[in-house]
């Protein structure tokens, strides 16, 4: 399986599934989500059909993001949209699989334009952390997460056996237009706004 182990699939990575926002579907992984929690996500429709948990395909951009009452006055909104406009829409191109332990993720390239809206968005809000800061000053590399939750002596058998039966829909391109802002309501993932890229 290409690029089996990842980036960042280091100690305390076999959690890396939960990091991202829709893929803790009831809040409880592991992940300190309360309501009005926020995050910024890339929807890739293109990638619906072959993950194999109950969330859409998605790329995440920063998470979390601020907690929702920050952003109500309309100021952080407007200051947020100009930070995502300051960016050109992209293409990405999903062609490889890759491992973190317990979790199959397509690789999204090139990572540099998610990168940079990422440390762009940690620039202007300073104190936002991505996941905590548990993956480190970075958080984790961009990725698009398809399965989840294999333990320690099957993840490796099981996702290279996924990753073969879905390896013929690859290649697989989206051209990034906008950044969704979603908002955790205690229960799930709720759309708030999306900002388009210039």
């Amino acid at each position: 399986m290409a690029g089996s182990g990842g980036a960042d699939g280091g100690e305390g990575a076999e959690e890396a599934g939960a990091a991202d926002p829709a893929e803790s579907a009831d809040g409880t992984a592991g992940w300190p989500l309360v309501p009005g929690d926020t995050a910024l996500t890339i929807k890739v429709p293109e990638a619906d059909a072959l993950v194999q948990e109950a969330f859409p395909a998605h790329v995440t951009v920063l998470f979390p993001f601020l907690p929702e009452e920050r952003l109500d006055d309309g100021t952080t909104e407007r200051k947020l949209a100009e930070l995502v406009r300051a960016h050109d829409a992209f293409d990405l191109t999903f062609s490889e699989f890759a491992c973190y332990p317990g979790v199959l993720y397509l690789d999204p390239w090139p990572h540099d334009p998610v990168t940079a809206l990422a440390k762009d968005l940690t620039r202007c809000w300073p104190d936002v952390v991505p996941y905590w800061g548990i993956f480190g000053e970075g958080g984790l590399a961009p990725h698009l997460t398809l399965a989840k939750g294999e333990g320690p002596d099957t993840w490796r058998t099981a996702y290279d056996a996924l990753a073969a039966r879905l390896a013929p829909a690859l290649p697989l391109h989206t051209r990034v237009r906008h950044v969704d802002l979603i908002t955790w309501d205690g229960t799930r993932w709720c759309d708030r706004a999306a900002y388009p890229l210039g």
